[in-house]
């Protein structure tokens, strides 16, 4: 049971989201939208929005620091598990609980403002319950590892992770790891799965070719003279 859920199925889902999205983008160029809905509604939007971007940047850039770079590195350096445990909360935290906040006030716009609610697809209902799943997951996992002699993932979850990069399966690794650091990475798991087929897309849309594009420029008409003489 080991292997299939921490040896196998961590590949069906790469499988199914790397797939997806080449799928999505072969057969769905014009969908490849973000399906912006600020013209409905600006106020809440803007806020729900920065709080959620903002904050999932920095839980990104937390999530790189403790599980892609390895603990090894941190010791070389004389940072200390406590060290590193006080600064991931410090950080953590409060990014978690900005883009917990951000996102829930957007499903609560979506739910709130009738013609955003009538325009609202079931793929979209779907990529807001898998976020808020994520997100919240995470929070009540870090909640409970708050205590400095808390669970140390990186000397478990991140030298799994890492291992699935290089096909090096050690499921044995998530054996002692607690139940709610579990919940959350399948709850991630599931949010990668429907990622390719939502709105959730657009995080890989990159204006690349805006770089190179010709530079608009835009001019005031101004009346010709003989159109002012013929207008006396």
């Amino acid at each position: 049971m080991d292997l299939l859920l921490w040896g196998i199925f961590p590949y069906i889902v790469v499988t199914i989201f790397i797939g997806g999205l080449i799928y999505r983008y072969q057969k769905d160029q014009f969908g490849w939208t973000t399906k912006s809905s600020e013209f409905l509604e600006k106020k809440r939007l803007r806020i729900g929005s920065l709080l959620f971007h903002w904050g999932i940047l920095f839980v990104f850039g937390g999530h790189v620091l403790g599980l892609i770079i390895p603990v090894q590195l941190y010791n070389a350096l004389g940072v200390t598990e406590h060290m590193y445990h006080i600064i991931a909360i410090s950080f953590g935290m409060p990014a978690g609980i900005a883009a917990f906040l951000g996102i829930v006030l957007l499903c609560y716009r979506r739910l709130s403002v009738k013609r955003i609610k009538a325009t609202s697809s079931t793929s979209d209902w779907v990529s807001l319950f898998f976020i808020i799943l994520a997100i919240a997951t995470g929070l009540i996992a870090t909640s409970f590892n708050v205590d400095s002699n808390g669970f140390d993932y990186r000397t478990t979850i991140a030298p799994w992770l890492r291992g699935l990069f290089i096909f090096n399966v050690q499921p044995e690794l998530m054996a002692s790891v607690p139940i709610w650091f579990k919940i959350h990475i399948y709850s991630t798991f599931a949010l990668y799965v429907v990622w390719p087929f939502t709105r959730l897309v657009h995080a890989f849309s990159f204006p690349v070719r805006y770089l190179k594009r010709s530079y608009v420029i835009y001019k005031r008409r101004i009346p010709s003279k003989s159109v002012k003489e013929s207008s006396y």
